[in-house]
């Protein structure tokens, strides 16, 4: 069957889910499903009915302790996604699925406060989001991560935000306040300043253009702001890696970090459907740099490597990063965010009731 084309979207199908046993998709099974080429897929919300909203991470490769995702699920559709096989927990595929249906956590502000009135809570940096972007489409008009921030803001608890979305720079009122404590930073994630490959690999972001405006509107605010290559993609974006960090330094960025591909469960063949598809002379080379730098497999679970890599070529991508990170001054101070300046509301609730 000659599949048509979903505007907008990073998979074109839905896999099964590995919790499943049995699995139907319509792009298996109805022809007329695809008369029309332009055939869009809508997106779809539902509520989130989670008691928390911080996440314990027990990986040591994750610079914070506690994590907030107030989205699962993410309309960005990024094609390399390793948050995808997280959306087979709730019944959905990690294809299309998890680019269309998203599960929104309403009530994390609230939740997010009672943490933080908790006596157990030890003031700590959080990073904002570990596995779906913040500030992805539907914020602009839920704005649930504008109210999260408020709540960091009130009880002035440090927080790490990392984003593809230039829609950041509408919070960045608060943000501004945040960074005169220290109490903030941010990351911008740019894989590519290619827009043609940004368009087909990670459809519904900022384009690069946008993303390298955000850190120097963001840093001409006084906000601290680095930029994430992540990911690196071995014979197709690694070549980047100089010029990208050129100009993230040219419009302000501090520091810079690197992550290499890496394709947990069901990415591996939504990765291979779409290098087949949009790079097919390409294909199989990086497929083999990818398994060069996870021990022969496309993907290696092993803290401490799984996001840097392994094996001469990861030495050669680690020398150019730090040679180029020298070279445009990024890196040369550890920004320290203060866990110090932590306050509980003058009523002890803040605005909880």
């Amino acid at each position: 069957m000659n599949l048509k084309d979903h505007k907008g979207r990073g998979s074109q199908f839905n896999l099964p889910n590995r919790f499943e046993k049995i699995h139907s998709d319509v792009n298996f099974f109805d022809e007329e499903y695809f008369e029309d080429e332009d055939k869009r897929i809508d997106t779809e919300y539902f509520n989130d009915n989670s008691k928390s909203v911080l996440t314990e991470n027990n990986s040591p490769d994750i610079k914070a302790k506690f994590s907030i995702n107030p989205y699962r699920g993410c309309e960005h559709g990024c094609i390399y996604c390793y948050a995808r096989p997280t959306h087979e927990y709730l019944g959905f595929s990690s294809g299309l699925d998890f680019e269309s249906k998203i599960m929104i956590k309403q009530n994390a502000p609230d939740l997010l406060r009672k943490e933080f009135l908790k006596k157990s809570w030890i003031p700590q940096p959080v990073f904002f989001s570990g596995n779906t972007d913040c500030y992805q489409p539907v914020e602009r008009k839920l704005q649930i991560t504008r109210k999260c921030l408020e709540v960091f803001d009130e009880f002035r608890n440090p927080v790490m935000i990392i984003t593809k979305n230039s829609l950041i720079k509408r919070d960045a009122d608060i943000l501004t306040e945040m960074a005169q404590l220290n109490i903030v930073k941010v990351i911008v994630s740019i894989t590519t300043l290619n827009f043609d490959l940004q368009r087909k690999m990670e459809p519904r972001t900022s384009s690069p253009a946008k993303r390298l405006d955000t850190i120097e509107y963001l840093t001409s605010k006084g906000i601290p702001t680095g930029v994430n290559i992540a990911p690196i993609i071995p014979g197709l974006t690694d070549e980047e890696i100089p010029e990208i960090l050129k100009q993230s330094s040219e419009r302000g960025a501090l520091f810079a970090g690197r992550v290499i591909l890496r394709l947990p469960h069901s990415v591996k063949i939504l990765f291979e459907n779409w290098l087949e598809k949009n790079y097919p002379d390409r294909s199989n080379k990086i497929l083999n740099r990818v398994r060069e730098m996870h021990g022969g497999e496309l993907y290696n679970h092993t803290y401490g490597r799984r996001l840097t890599g392994e094996g001469k070529y990861a030495d050669m991508i680690k020398m150019i990063f730090d040679s180029n990170c020298r070279k445009y001054g990024l890196n040369e101070n550890i920004l320290k965010l203060s866990a110090d300046k932590f306050t509980l509301p003058r009523n002890g609730q803040g605005s909880l009731f």
